[in-house]
């Protein structure tokens, strides 16, 4: 008596299921359908705003970002999108820094998960909308981020050691100077 009772309690939670399903259906059968016609609505056209399209260095007024060259970006990529070059400087203090020579980013091999930005201590990059990256040859799709020119830090010039000043006695001229004299 029970597997009779189980087998109808399974049927009617099947129908059940069926009909939640159709109901779905149904709504989206009748819901208005927009056809975008893209590239012809370029002005208008809504892109959603978590759209990931390209990576961006964000820059200020003033032309600089924010990045400190850590390398965070580079080592959370799963797949070698991004490759940073650094330099060495030398600052005013007299210590070294590390700055961005070269940030470069490969757009053909990026599976735009994020990891570079949510990993970023400075919030120097960002993910753009722009989604329009057809080229001929793969080539073109790895970028430079950091297209303007970078901004050293002041480099003051190292103070030399105070040398004694002992006075020495007067060289005598050489054979050599006295040639050129006479000439």
């Amino acid at each position: 008596m029970s597997s009779v009772k189980e087998y109808f309690s399974g049927l009617g939670k099947g129908l059940g299921s069926l009909l939640k399903g159709m109901e779905v259906t149904g709504k989206e059968f009748f819901t208005k359908k927009v056809t975008e016609e893209y590239p012809d609505n370029r002005a208008t056209l809504h892109i959603g705003e978590r759209f990931r399209g390209t990576l961006e260095l964000i820059y200020d007024a003033e032309g600089n970002h924010k990045c400190i060259a850590c390398g965070l970006c580079q080592m959370n990529c799963p797949n070698g999108t991004i490759h940073i070059e650094t330099r060495m400087v030398e600052v005013a203090e007299g210590k070294k820094k590390k700055v961005l020579a070269k940030y470069l980013y490969d757009l053909g091999s990026c599976t735009f998960c994020q990891l570079c930005v949510s990993s970023c201590p400075h919030h120097a990059i960002h993910f753009v909308n722009n989604f329009e990256h057809a080229v001929y040859t793969r080539a073109k799709l790895v970028k430079q981020l950091n297209y303007l020119p970078e901004k050293d830090p002041v480099v003051a010039p190292a103070p030399k050691p105070a040398e004694p000043k002992a006075e020495a006695p007067a060289a005598k001229p050489s054979a050599d100077a006295k040639n050129e004299k006479s000439e």
